[in-house]
């Protein structure tokens, strides 16, 4: 239970502490940008099964390999706030993935 604590509360709380701490004056917004990150977790759908307790998403799930981590990388430098809220929010989820792997 533990576990899972942690990871949806990286998931669903931390987005707002850096809207707050990198996106100051649109914190609310970029927070709620970050949040809508999760719907990179649709990718599950393309599983069988959708869903597995003992499977790590990092590296198996298409929008979760390491070709998705350089395309949101490589979205942290298109000149706009918002993309780089989308960005940001993109790597924090493949992060928050990666914790929930290693717990």
């Amino acid at each position: 239970m533990f576990p899972q604590i942690i990871h949806y509360s990286l998931h669903f709380f931390t987005p707002f502490l850096f809207g707050k701490l990198f996106f100051k004056q649109h914190w609310w917004y970029a927070s709620l940008l970050m949040l809508s990150t999760m719907l990179i977790d649709l990718d599950h759908l393309l599983a069988n099964p959708i869903f597995d307790p003992n499977r790590c998403s990092v590296g198996f799930h298409p929008l979760h390999t390491i070709w998705a981590a350089f395309l949101y990388t490589g979205m942290l430098f298109i000149p706009s706030w918002k993309w780089r809220a989308v960005a940001f929010g993109c790597l924090w989820h493949l992060c928050t993935d990666l914790i929930d792997c290693l717990i």
